[in-house]
Order: C-alpha cells, then structure tokens, then sequence
C-alpha cells in the first residue's frame, strides 16, 4: 500500500526549494491541490488574474512529471476533509502564511485534521528565515530595519531543497474543477491582454529572469536601480509573489558588486513580513497609534483621487508612473514612493485609499510589503521615512529621469503611452492627448505647505 500525501499549495507554486512537497514526496504518492478559498475571492482584479496564470503554468510544470493539480472551490478545512476521505490520504502538507488571515485558517485547518487522525504538518518556504527566528539581542522582535539587516547579512538562509525528476501519482486522481471556469480574470476586462504582454509567469521564466539579472544587471542594481527609465531592476518581486521562485534561491544566487545591495531589498521584503506576523494590525491601521488620529481624507471618489488613479494628475512623473501600472501591473519601485508621497501628503489622502488601489491593480501585490511601504511614504509606518520629509515629484524626476526618457515612454507617442487606451475601462472615457490637465490637481508648492501645516497643527 502507497502512503498517499495532500500537498496543499497556496503562495507557493514551484517545484524546486520547496520543503512541504519534498517531505510530501518523501512520503509517497502526493496529490497537489489548490483551493480557491475566500481569500482567493477577496483578490484584486489583477492578483486575482496574475494568479490564474501562475496556476496554469504549475500545472503544465506538474503534468511533465507525470502529476496533476487539482482544483477545489469552498472552505479549506471542508475541501481538505473531502479530499481525505476520497482519497485515503493520511498527511497534509502545506507552506506557512504569516498574514492574520492565514494563520487563523491554518491554526484551526491543522487541528481539526490532527483531530481526525491525518498527520497535518506546516513548512517554511516563503520567507528566509521564519518569523519567530529572527531576534534582537534582548529576544524581541525588530521594529527598525536596519540593525535587523546587519544581523540578516552575516547569515546564511540554508541549502536550496532539490528539484523532484519525478513525484509518485495516487492510484486514484480525485477530479477536478476547471481553471477556466473560476474566471480568475473576470476583472481584468480588456487590461487583460495588454498586461500579458509584460507578465512573466511560471516557474521556468522566474529562473530564466533571475539567472538574466545576475548575469546582465546585479553589476550596476546599486546604482541603476532608482533610474525610472533604466532596467536595471530584477523584477523578481512578481514571481516572489506566487511562490514561482523562492526568496532563498535569489538569496543564494546574488553574487558580484550588487549582491548586498540586492540582498538588502530582499530583506525589506523579510522586514515587512517579520512585522506583519508580530504586529497584524500594521495590515489595517497605522502602525504608529496617534496617527490614527490624523485628518487623512478618505474619499476615494473624490476628483483628485480619481485623477491619481487614472494617471491624470497632471504632474507628469506621477501620470507617467500610474500608466505604467495600468500597462505592465508594475511600477518601478522609485515610482512608488513618488507617487504614494503625492497622494497622502499633496493630496492628504488616507494610505489605505492608495494601499487598496495597488490591491486592486498590482501583479506583484504583496500584502505586507504593500502595508508597510505606504506607511512609510505617509510617515505613519514603522521605521517610517520622516512624516515632514514630502517628495517633490518635479526634484525626483530631474534626478531619476534625468533625460525624460521614463515620461516619453508612458506619455509620449510611442507604443506603451498608446496601450494605455487599450487598457483602460472605457467608462473612462479617456482619449489620447485630451485627458490630462494643464496644470496639477494639486500644485506641488500648495501641496506641500498644506501638509507642512496639517502636520505641525496636528494634536499629537
């Protein structure tokens, strides 16, 4: 009799460096899954899309072993519970999620398995180094990044495990749902064929892109990698996201002049994780309390507010940057922080307005990294950039697109300014050349000194 294991896959679909399937694999037969839970549902429209494709492409990653990947919709425990009895599975195996959601879910997903006599058991897998191993010298959590990353650098993340050549099949598949009948891009409407063309999903093209960064690009990431029209950038941040490359295996493979520099981003991403895991309510309030006191304006309909999301603004850094997140479902990351400031200190609108918007639009979309790098811009973060320091967005873009190569690309003429109509819902109404205004919604002199102000007026 075959020994058959459950491998339950969430944020984690790849075959290589992945300790649940090796355990599973070390076990017997093993029936990947994926669950399309309530959490899969509350997604943004592109997450939600982007994550379709990852699971289309493990899938054929899956069948080239001889394996499947089989799909069920509802409650996870009640998915698991059927599973087992279908299948006789005796083991479930899964890598560990850190946001409050998923632990819950897990917490009660193992129980209750352990109560009905199947071995239920959790992995690393997501991160470098587990949430409750990485400590100050008194044995608490960091809530500042740096000291946390001068003891992260001296050390080592470990030996990547192997990829399977083969993975032993149950003698029964159970069946199962449709990819396509989930509908994962029902969102996207007609974005989607225009982000296609600039995502880079699976397993195989996320090695292919970090090997291609190391070899062509890690050299110069120390400098080049604020450059808005320059890609100097790894892009691995979409692949991190759905598990198709582990953070270990980048870890490992950074070598040359920008291995620390690189490194170090992947540590943020560790930073943000490590807090979100210790101190959940970063995910929905501020993280520094008597900030929740401050008069963020929270209207998300409001004109300006819409003008931001639709690269209208008038502020052609800002604009530029909002396109090329509607165009590629990215943003380079100097950009972010542009246009994060401008939103909740121009403007003076609530994180959560701009926070939710790359939800709802980013194909990296990362919870705590999300969380934490609006908190930051907004000052009311942990480790936060000073609440009175405000990006100029005109000062930044002399200095990181210094020969506006970055704004004639997603403003100018050419085809990726273009494809922005494509993408775009036509209840935008938006034509080429008509839809930004000739001066800011919000002018970033008058910007500036109304946040200057609201800050020192504030009762805290």
């Amino acid at each position: 009799m075959t020994r058959t294991t459950i491998l339950w896959h969430r944020r984690d679909l790849r075959l290589s460096d992945l300790p649940a399937l090796m355990a599973a694999r070390e076990q017997g037969a093993v029936i990947p899954v994926f669950i399309r839970e309530r959490k899969v549902d509350a997604l943004g429209a592109a997450p939600a899309w982007r994550l379709g494709l990852s699971l289309e492409a493990h899938a054929k990653q899956l069948e080239a072993l001889g394996s499947r990947l089989i799909l069920r919709s509802g409650d996870a425990l009640d998915v698991l519970r059927s599973l087992v009895a279908e299948t006789g599975a005796e083991a479930v195996c899964w890598s560990r999620e850190y946001d409050p959601v998923s632990i819950e879910r897990d917490s009660e997903v193992k129980a209750a398995l352990r109560d009905d006599g199947v071995e239920a058991k959790s992995f690393a897998g997501k991160l470098l180094w587990e949430p409750w191993e990485v400590k100050t010298g008194q044995g608490t959590p960091y809530k500042v990044f740096s000291p946390m990353w001068k003891t992260m650098k001296g050390e080592a993340p470990g030996e990547e495990c192997p990829r399977p050549r083969e993975l032993t099949s149950p003698e029964d598949w159970p069946e199962s749902e449709a990819l396509g009948d989930w509908a994962l891009g029902a969102g996207m409407r007609r974005g989607a064929e225009v982000v296609a063309r600039h995502a880079v999903v699976g397993e195989k093209a996320a090695q292919k892109r970090l090997r291609d960064f190391v070899s062509d690009r890690m050299h110069n990431y120390p400098k080049g990698r604020d450059m808005l029209a320059e890609s100097w950038t790894s892009g691995l941040s979409e692949n991190l996201t759905y598990g198709e490359i582990s953070p270990r295996q980048c870890w490992n493979a950074a070598e040359g002049e920008g291995r620390e520099t690189f490194r170090k981003e992947l540590a943020w991403r560790e930073f943000g994780w490590q807090l979100g895991y210790h101190f959940p309510h970063m995910f929905e309030r501020e993280w520094r309390e008597e900030w929740s006191r401050f008069p963020w304006k929270d209207d998300e309909r409001a004109a300006e507010v819409k003008a931001w999301k639709q690269g209208r603004t008038g502020v052609e850094v800002v604009d530029a940057a909002m396109r090329e997140l509607y165009v590629t479902g990215t943003m380079h990351n100097r950009a972010r922080m542009i246009v994060a400031s401008y939103l909740t200190k121009h403007m003076m609108t609530d994180w959560r307005v701009g926070r939710d918007w790359f939800a709802d639009t980013l194909i990296d979309w990362d919870e705590a990294s999300n969380s934490l790098g609006w908190q930051w811009t907004a000052g009311c973060g942990p480790d936060a950039a000073p609440y009175f320091r405000v990006f100029n967005p005109a000062s930044q873009a002399e200095k990181f697109d210094a020969k506006g190569g970055y704004r004639e690309q997603w403003l100018g003429n050419g085809e990726d300014a273009a494809s922005y109509y494509e993408a775009v819902p036509e209840s935008w109404k938006l034509e080429p050349g008509k839809d930004r205004p000739d001066e800011p919604v919000v002018g970033l002199d008058e910007g500036r000194k109304a946040a200057l102000e609201a800050y020192e007026n504030r009762d805290f």
